[in-house]
């Protein structure tokens, strides 16, 4: 029987109890099927609950309205609720979300585009260009569309009938004519979002979403309680099928694990109105990602609908691998330039190059390049139309833009996380070196001599094995340079004699280099190593048999009795970014060399200044293009256990990528 005074307090996002020691709360009425409940209540002040220092599952609320912490069967009675509730307008194949089993094939990210037009019109147009994708070749129809009002001129958002109206026109056209469900989304611009109106009738009109029938409404966790006493009165405006996403945004870092957790992904899972919580966050370093992963995972436990999004380069894998690491949706711009937040990918590229909605699964096995800097690379499309040419549907190669080797790949929650299914990594500039003491002594024998590992692989007993492909691949681009016999479109040039006798000027000393420079001196070549440090010039050339000079001759065109037959640059100079125009070896000192062959390791641009010059004074050619597409076709090899890559798609791929298609 009922001993105790029950004293419930109303406070912001929840109903507080306030007690000390158990109390039982009971019915007023006198049937005699009533029962007497027993719930456990935790002794806890208000700054403890809001500190997020307990668990939800602990605390005794009572609900009052629209708002307060679910208890464990409400909550169960949700988890039943969003397994079978996939909306009816969603496409056949994303349907149905994750069974309750926890099984790993059925899951798929749900690929969301933002249309963030001014106009109405202009927002209508949009939408019908993406629900029209269907109609062609193309996959990159979306599952969602987020209508961002927000981003409406202000002569609608300041007028409240006018947005209410725009609303309901949009919600229109995605849900019934485009047959496309939709997220109204009306971001204020303290939640990095551009209305900065009055906030009631902010909120109003975000539940006019529900009222109009989009099946989505996206409200700021900040927001949550004075959303709820905004909800119109007279009946329920959200009905069967209509769900709300709870949202946070961190723009400048990602908070540490505890803080995701408790201060935003429990928040939001804890209070009865929200259906599906959405963490975005800015991320300083692709490790940041880890934690991210953390919250789906425990999400995934929880049996509850989340999404997170990395903010920035450094966090585009939460992107890019949406699928496989379990999170409700993730975003693409409709086209290059459009994006609505920070690290946006295209639709197009999430949909058609990285599969996340088709063939990317729970159990997707990662391939990827690891580079600082890495935004330039063509290896993500290189590799990605290779892996679809070849029909292999269990991997996905992705661009890791990775500051610190040696933390990245201690990383137990990506890189070395327990299912070992991280299997096959290209590495570039600057890490391949680093990439060889990761290795250990299970390192090729010809890459343990050049001193450079491009390619790891993982081996079946988990270790990784480091390879070098770049030098095979250099050395083929020179000597079809050399020889005008040999097709432009060889794989290899393994018995071309091209090289031998000849003096090959290499610009650098890392691991481009290294590659290059033992790669001609298998061949029987002379090697002349030039780089801004001296004293690894001299290493690089002694350990080759080389001789070496200054970065200071070069560019005097200073090479003594020297007669160069070849110029080799494998430094970034010339690379697309701030230094472009640079270049390792100027004009006059081309002309002073002797050469009859320029060599440029860089790809993107595919006519460097260097090259560009050098042609100018009438040498043939070899630009990056061949060797990039040669050292890859040996790593595709190598991940997909000795499958032969298509080396004339793959030249392609990049000879289009490079043009921006």
């Amino acid at each position: 029987k009922p001993s105790r005074l029950c004293i419930i307090l109303y406070a912001p996002f929840a109903m507080r109890a306030v007690l000390s020691r158990s109390v039982v709360a009971t019915s007023s009425s006198s049937s005699s099927s009533s029962r007497a409940t027993t719930t456990k209540v935790a002794s806890s002040s208000s700054k403890t609950l809001e500190s997020g220092a307990r668990k939800p599952s602990s605390l005794f609320f009572l609900r009052r309205g629209s708002f307060g912490m679910a208890t464990k069967a409400e909550q169960r009675n949700r988890r039943k609720h969003h397994r079978a509730m996939a909306p009816a307008t969603a496409s056949s194949e994303n349907a149905s979300n994750e069974s309750s089993d926890g099984g790993t094939n059925e899951f798929k990210c749900k690929l969301t585009t933002s249309i963030i037009s001014s106009t109405v019109s202009e927002c209508i147009s949009e939408i019908q260009f993406v629900a029209g994708k269907s109609n062609g070749a193309g996959k990159s129809r979306p599952d969602i569309v987020e209508l961002r009002v927000d981003f409406l001129e202000k002569s609608i958002r300041s007028d409240e009938a006018k947005m209410k109206e725009a609303i309901a026109r949009l919600v229109k056209e995605c849900e019934e004519n485009a047959k496309i469900p939709c997220i109204v989304t009306f971001r204020p611009n303290w939640e990095g979002g551009q209305d900065d109106g009055d906030e009631e009738t902010r909120l109003r009109c975000l539940w006019e979403g529900f009222r109009a029938g989009a099946t989505y409404v996206d409200c700021e966790l900040l927001a949550i309680e004075r959303f709820a006493k905004a909800k119109p009165e007279g009946g329920d405006v959200k009905g069967k099928g209509q769900m709300l996403i709870c949202s946070s945004h961190e723009y400048e870092s990602t908070p540490s694990l505890d803080v995701l957790l408790s201060e935003k992904y429990e928040k939001i899972r804890g209070n009865d109105m929200c259906d599906i919580a959405k963490i975005a966050c800015v991320c300083e370093d692709i490790n940041d990602v880890g934690r991210l992963v953390k919250v789906l995972e425990k999400a995934r436990r929880d049996e509850y609908p989340c999404a997170v999004l990395g903010m920035s380069e450094h966090g585009l894998i939460s992107r890019l691998l949406a699928t496989k690491f379990g999170s409700y949706l993730t975003f693409g711009s409709i086209r290059a330039g459009f994006e609505s937040a920070p690290g946006q990918p295209t639709l197009q590229d999430l949909s058609e190059l990285y599969r996340v909605n088709s063939a990317q699964t729970r159990e997707t096995k990662v391939l990827g390049v690891m580079g600082n800097p890495i935004a330039q690379s063509k290896s993500p499309q290189l590799h990605n139309k290779a892996l679809i040419t070849a029909k292999v549907e269990d991997k996905c190669y992705v661009p890791l833009l990775v500051k610190d080797f040696s933390e990245f790949v201690e990383n137990e929650t990506l890189f070395k996380n327990n299912n070992n299914d991280w299997v096959g990594f290209s590495v570039t500039i600057p890490h391949k070196e680093s990439a060889l003491k990761f290795c250990g002594e299970n390192v090729d024998p010809v890459a343990k001599q050049i001193g450079a590992v491009n390619t790891l692989v993982r081996q079946k007993d988990g270790s990784f094995r480091g390879y070098n492909t770049d030098y095979v691949a250099a050395i083929g681009a020179i000597e079809k340079a050399l020889d005008p016999s040999i097709p432009r479109d060889a794989a290899e040039t393994t018995d071309s004699k091209a090289l031998k006798g000849k003096t090959v000027l290499v610009l650098g000393a890392g691991g481009a280099a290294r590659g290059l420079a033992f790669g001609a001196k298998f061949k029987e070549a002379n090697v002349v190593v030039a780089n801004r440090s001296k004293d690894r010039a001299d290493a690089l050339a002694a350990a080759c048999g080389g001789k070496s000079i200054s970065v200071e001759d070069v560019s005097r065109g200073n090479f003594g009795d020297l007669k160069i037959d070849v110029i080799a640059n494998t430094t970034s100079l010339g690379m697309v970014g701030e230094r472009v125009e640079e270049t390792p070896c100027p004009k006059e000192a081309i002309k002073k060399s002797g050469a009859i062959v320029c060599f440029d390791a860089v790809y993107n641009p595919l006519e460097t200044r260097l090259l560009r010059e050098a042609k100018e004074c009438g040498l043939t050619v070899a630009s990056g293009l061949d060797m990039f597409v040669g050292q890859a076709a040996r790593q595709f090899e190598l991940f997909n256990e000795g499958q032969k890559a298509d080396y004339a798609g793959m030249r392609e791929t990049v000879l289009n990528a490079s043009k921006g298609n």
